[in-house]
């Protein structure tokens, strides 16, 4: 059974965000996603500093079945990526959603996470996605 979080946003991408008190955001892949990917060998993450648009691909992760971009789920600057991922990508499967966090994001418009799917609205696509 996938886990979804109900204190988290979530995209049709498949990634997770969570909004921290100082106002920027954390950014992962699902637990549906890990688990599709497989065991993640590489993780490659934008620099700090650089300014991304919703949708834009800005980190790849690399399986042992594939490489899968991930994207922007919101419009805002890279604050830092995750430097645990550089030698242990493995995080991403075993804790999706707390050490295997990819990126702080600071977003442009903080209004923005309310237009992405809760866990609700997430499960439900999963379920539509069989």
């Amino acid at each position: 059974m996938t886990q979804v979080p109900q204190n988290l946003k979530y995209t049709d991408d498949h990634e997770w965000v969570r909004a921290e008190a100082d106002g920027s955001v954390v950014v992962g892949i699902t637990d549906h996603a890990q688990h599709a990917l497989g065991e993640l060998v590489y993780v490659e993450l934008p620099d700090a500093g650089r300014k991304v648009a919703r949708g834009d691909a800005m980190a790849v992760v690399e399986s042992t079945k594939a490489a899968s971009d991930v994207y922007a789920p919101l419009a805002g600057e890279v604050i830092e990526g995750n430097p645990a991922l550089a030698s242990q990508p493995e995080l991403v499967n075993t804790d999706p959603y707390g050490e295997g966090w990819l990126l702080r994001l600071r977003p442009d418009d903080a209004a923005a996470l309310a237009g992405l799917k809760d866990s609700a609205a997430y499960s439900q696509l999963l379920a539509a996605e069989g």
